[in-house]
């Protein structure tokens, strides 16, 4: 059994029970391991909530900052980015549950540690929301709220996408950006303020 493999199934354990009701029997449980056992390994729930966090936001970081790098328009690297983001959160939907709904979980001392890297990551969408605006590709009011906004919208995906639903995750993805980039009202139709 390595630690990689408990993580996994940590992953799925407070997903479906939740961070707060999961026990470290039910971990110990899922990878076939005694309770006593699980502890050569990790030393508490805590730890195990950290590390899978960690590995989310590492996972997201290594597939976005790279299209953030790119010399490409901002327009598309958004693109890029939404459906890159997309189909990680689908693709790894056990530890998504876990980075976007049990981060509160965490104590205060883990917490401050993990709070940088999850601004770290929300720094790569809002710097290609503001190239974009500097050449006058977007015009949000806010950067900050756009990038949030946008985020949200993903992040909530994940609790009522179904692989075998009406549609791919990459066509939810072209939905997204559709919506972002042209927004609901058609043109015209627009009514002046």
């Amino acid at each position: 059994m390595t630690r990689e493999e408990i993580l996994d199934a940590a992953a799925q354990v407070f997903r479906k029970k939740g961070f707060h009701a999961a026990s470290m029997a039910d971990i110990a449980q899922a990878v076939q391991l005694k309770k006593a056992s699980l502890y050569h390994h990790v030393t508490s729930k805590q730890e195990i909530l950290l590390a899978l966090l960690d590995r989310a936001i590492g996972l997201l970081i290594e597939h976005i900052e790279p299209i953030v790098m790119r010399p490409d328009p901002a327009d598309e690297k958004l693109r890029t980015m939404i459906r890159t983001y997309l189909q990680l959160l689908a693709e790894n939907a056990d530890l998504a549950a876990v980075l976007l709904f049990e981060h509160r979980s965490l104590e205060p001392n883990q917490h401050a540690r993990h709070i940088p890297n999850r601004d770290r990551f929300e720094t790569l969408w809002r710097s290609v929301i503001v190239e974009g605006q500097a050449v006058g590709l977007f015009a949000p009011h806010d950067p900050a709220i756009a990038t949030r906004a946008l985020l949200g919208i993903m992040n909530w995906t994940i609790t009522w996408f179904r692989p075998q639903g009406r549609f791919t995750i990459g066509e939810i993805a072209d939905h997204y950006i559709a919506l972002f980039y042209n927004g609901l009202l058609a043109y015209n139709n627009i009514r002046p303020s």
